[in-house]
């Protein structure tokens, strides 16, 4: 599955980001507020993706922000939301505030989104309001400042660790003057199996 996306940006509108990485251009979906922070076109871009697969389609879902990827897949999680009304969802509102909107049950404010009713806000309350972090979930993205350090988590979290538990050592090791993958890795594997 394509988890990261890396290239020159060839056009963009408020839903959609044409990536070109190595003469192949990518047809992206993403939300406005991707969309607000891209840069000019023709500039380098690296988006974080999420691939969905269907019968019908493979579709690729961008964001420049890693918590706004997993806020995301999160809202996947929830039953009557797939990566359309997801996308429109993450465009209707900033992800910390949703993130604190569906921690603190604030029906209103949700269903002020559109596409959202007030069972599909129920819903997302319901499923999420204990799955997602107490703090805005962008402070884990911009903590995860490089591509090798995303890498390190990745690879934690395909080990079986939890995803909380993969960033925390990483930070924990972050100072420790890790130049390369592997020793970034092993220093934050070394932290998991205190």
């Amino acid at each position: 599955m394509i988890a990261h996306l890396r290239g020159s940006l060839l056009a963009k509108r408020p839903n959609q980001a044409i990536v070109e990485a190595h003469g192949v251009g990518y047809d992206v979906t993403i939300s406005v507020p991707t969309f607000s922070e891209l840069p000019a076109t023709g500039a380098e871009v690296a988006l974080h993706i999420h691939t969905h697969v269907r019968e019908d389609a493979l579709s690729l879902y961008g964001f420049l922000r890693l918590g706004e990827k997993q806020l995301f897949e999160k809202l996947l999680t929830v039953s009557g939301i797939g990566p359309k009304l997801a996308i429109t969802i993450l465009s209707g509102m900033p992800a910390d505030e949703m993130v604190g909107a569906i921690r603190g049950g604030d029906l209103a404010r949700l269903t002020r989104i559109p596409g959202i009713g007030k069972k599909t806000a129920e819903r997302m309350v319901l499923e999420l309001r204990d799955k997602l972090p107490v703090q805005s979930g962008s402070e884990t993205a911009t903590a995860l400042a490089t591509p090798m350090e995303e890498d390190v988590v990745s690879a934690l979290v395909n080990l079986g660790y939890q995803r909380a538990a993969a960033e925390k050592a990483l930070q924990a090791v972050r100072g420790k003057n890790a130049q390369s993958f592997e020793l970034l890795f092993r220093e934050a594997l070394g932290t998991l199996s205190k």
